[in-house]
């Protein structure tokens, strides 16, 4: 039978791998169980790891030269899987199968699945979870929610009150991925420390003040003017243009990496961004070189020094010609 989270968190203890797992449903919580399961790999010696990518026309072939393969360098290895839809087809059931049958040594695979239901089983997850660990991870049920959010927001150093949790439960309405990106917004905005309802009220999606959230959104999506508009009606309400260059910073920041990727397949593998989070930085790549993401960081730190007294300048002036730079590369004329 599939493990329950809780049943998965004792076998991931464990002093050695299962030789095939499969991690499949929310994807969230298979994004952060698959992270987990390759820290302890890392740890237990799998100094190595093949990620396979399964496509439209995948030759599922690779697996097996993947499995066969041998390293001069690494005592064991992690095959890493991605099979988006849940759904291997009749040449992939085959070749998990043909795995599970025979394993080879100091060999695991790992399988991921973002989509999962009962009509994803089938007989070869079945002969997976024979020989192997399968678990399923379902969203927390409604009676569930106010306990998960709260050790969410543990883990990000947290803690709210029963009236801010149920607060922040019903805004984000069961969404599990709109659910932790709320909180990570408030460990931004809030940082360490305790959230009464009055100060969640504050902070939640629909607040004014988490439009630094869409300001960064619609310029790194190319669109300078609604950008503008957004840190107009920040300053109009008083918003800090501190607080607000901790979100921005963080997003260029998170465009660099990107631009200096030599696999940026890989590199938003890593950062574990959402559909829609890495559309939009695509486009920012596709108008920028990396040295523009470099040049936007040091104005943005120049910025800071005004902020703080250190530097003459208009503040808001200079976030204003950051915004459009970030918006239109050719805007960056105006950072001179």
């Amino acid at each position: 039978m599939p493990l329950n989270s809780g049943q998965w968190q004792k076998a991931l203890a464990a002093d050695r791998l299962a030789p095939v797992y499969l991690l499949a449903g929310e994807e969230l919580l298979v994004l952060e169980a698959a992270d987990a399961l390759r820290a302890q790999a890392k740890k237990l010696g799998y100094s190595e790891r093949d990620v396979i990518d399964v496509t439209q026309h995948f030759d599922w072939d690779d697996l097996a030269r993947s499995a066969a393969g041998m390293s001069l360098f690494a005592t064991r290895r992690l095959i890493d899987l991605r099979l988006p839809t849940g759904r291997p087809g009749i040449e992939g059931a085959k070749a998990i199968n043909a795995f599970c049958a025979d394993p080879p040594p100091d060999v695991t695979l790992l399988i991921t699945a973002m989509e999962w239901s009962s009509k994803h089983d089938g007989a070869w997850s079945k002969k997976l979870d024979a020989s192997g660990t399968m678990v399923v991870f379902n969203a927390p049920r409604p009676n569930e929610w106010g306990a998960w959010i709260g050790a969410r927001l543990a883990s990000r150093g947290l803690s709210a009150t029963a009236d801010a949790t149920a607060l922040l439960a019903e805004r984000v309405e069961g969404n599990l991925l709109a659910a932790a990106q709320e909180i990570d917004k408030l460990a931004v905005l809030h940082g360490e420390g305790r959230i009464d309802a009055t100060e969640m009220e504050k902070l939640v999606a629909d607040s004014a003040r988490y439009d630094v959230f869409k300001l960064t959104d619609a310029a790194f999506v190319g669109d300078g003017a609604r950008a503008l508009r957004i840190l107009a009606g920040l300053r109009s309400e008083g918003d800090e243009l501190l607080a607000l260059m901790g979100w921005l910073v963080n997003q260029l920041q998170l465009a660099l990496r990107l631009a200096n990727a030599h696999d940026l397949a890989a590199q938003f593998r890593a950062e574990h961004l959402w559909q829609a989070r890495e559309t939009l930085f695509r486009q920012a790549l596709r108008r920028a070189p990396r040295e523009h993401w470099l040049q936007c960081l040091a104005r943005a730190s120049r910025i800071d020094r005004m902020v703080k007294g250190r530097e003459a300048g208009n503040p808001w002036q200079e976030a204003e010609r950051l915004i459009a730079a970030i918006a239109e590369s050719r805007a960056a004329r105006a950072l001179v």
